[in-house]
């Protein structure tokens, strides 16, 4: 590693997700090359950036070309305050209306869509003197938060004749971009709306990765998740646009112990891997409390001095072993279960027959965070 911004000489654990803010800027830039200049883009940081460290890479987004930055909640928004993010942010889940206040005094936008959201929003006024900023959420088809379709209309107008708030933008999700015709159902209720209402001087955003990747519809800023991070969500066939990303998160650990494991011999809790002949195993200190799951057993690769070495056994909550049978190898050697190249989070979903999202999400459990350059 070089030019790293921590060590493992910060962490006593021989385990660690290591996070490339050089990838960062690549994906960035790869990303924004192909939307329009006019259009501005939200980076979502939520669930601290998908486990990446939402504060830690914050600075390589805005500097690589993030206008604004999305987290779940009031308390993520907070955090990247209180790391001296001074950019806009917004919370693109549901807010609870006793947190509007403290969103407001931290200049912290928020999404609304009910009259009770309003309302919080002129108390916090009352309280504060200070207007707080928001983004109206619509529901055109994810069927999750947001204004039913028929109450829109009504409810935006509502807000913009309001002058104890500050309109920013009015938003939606998409929750099939990688089904044309499902999308475009959810694009005719989002135009029907916004053709409806004087949207001059507020941020319209309707697209996230995958859509921007994919369609063209009334909108100036699109929201760019996965992406950030290396890794593509599920895509529609007629894509515009293909970025070559890099994944931004690896992950290691150090060998803790070497040994001969006999003929017939079997290993770790149930024996699902019985050796066919004697083998030379090595173990790291990674399980799946720190997010790896169980699931992967006998199914993944690791990499040690550029050689492939085959998980083999149970994967336990703090442990794992490989074979590293006829190669030069000693404890303390680091052996790479997650790369840029041929060790990809999406092999491990494909895998465990989930999404590369959960994954990233699940190894910020417990494991320290080395970042590099």
């Amino acid at each position: 590693m070089k030019n790293t911004r921590l060590t493992q000489l910060n962490t006593h654990r021989d385990a660690w997700v290591e996070i490339n803010l050089d990838s960062i800027a690549h994906n960035v830039s790869e990303f924004r090359k192909n939307i329009p200049a006019e259009k501005k883009i939200l980076g979502i940081v939520k669930a601290d950036a998908y486990g990446h460290g939402a504060a830690m890479i914050a600075p390589t987004m805005l500097a690589s070309g993030i206008d604004m930055l999305g987290v779940a909640s009031i308390d993520e928004g907070l955090d990247l305050r209180r790391e001296k993010i001074k950019c806009d942010i917004l919370v693109v889940g549901a807010v609870p209306v006793w947190s509007f206040e403290i969103a407001a005094e931290n200049d912290i936008s928020v999404s609304i869509f009910s009259d009770a959201h309003l309302n919080a929003c002129k108390q916090a006024y009352e309280r504060t003197g200070i207007k707080p900023k928001v983004h109206i959420k619509l529901d055109t088809g994810m069927n999750r938060i947001g204004l039913e379709p028929d109450i829109a209309v009504d409810f935006i107008k509502k807000v913009q004749n309001s002058d104890f708030v500050e309109l920013k933008g009015i938003f939606t999700h998409l929750a099939n971009a990688e089904y044309v015709d499902k999308t475009q159902k959810q694009f005719e209720c989002w135009n029907n709306i916004i053709d409806s209402v004087n949207t001059d001087g507020l941020l319209l955003h309707i697209l996230n990765t995958a859509g921007s990747m994919t369609y063209d519809v009334k909108s100036n800023m699109v929201r760019m998740g996965i992406a950030i991070y290396g890794l593509y969500p599920d895509l529609a066939e007629n894509v515009k646009f293909h970025p070559e990303l890099k994944q931004v998160m690896g992950l290691k650990g150090r060998i803790t112990n070497i040994h001969t494991m006999k003929k017939n011999q079997g290993i770790s809790y149930g024996y699902t891997y019985i050796a066919d002949k004697d083998i030379t195993v090595a173990t790291i200190p990674i399980g799946y409390a720190d997010g790896v799951p169980r699931i992967l057993s006998n199914k993944i690769y690791g990499e040690i001095n550029g050689q492939k070495v085959k998980q083999i056994g149970n994967i336990t909550m703090d442990q794992m072993m490989f074979d590293i049978s006829g190669l030069d190898v000693n404890e303390g050697d680091i052996i790479t279960l997650l790369n840029d190249t041929d060790l990809s989070i999406d092999n491990w979903a494909k895998i465990a027959g989930t999404i590369n999202y959960e994954l990233t999400c699940r190894l910020k459990v417990r494991l320290p965070r080395v970042y590099v350059r």
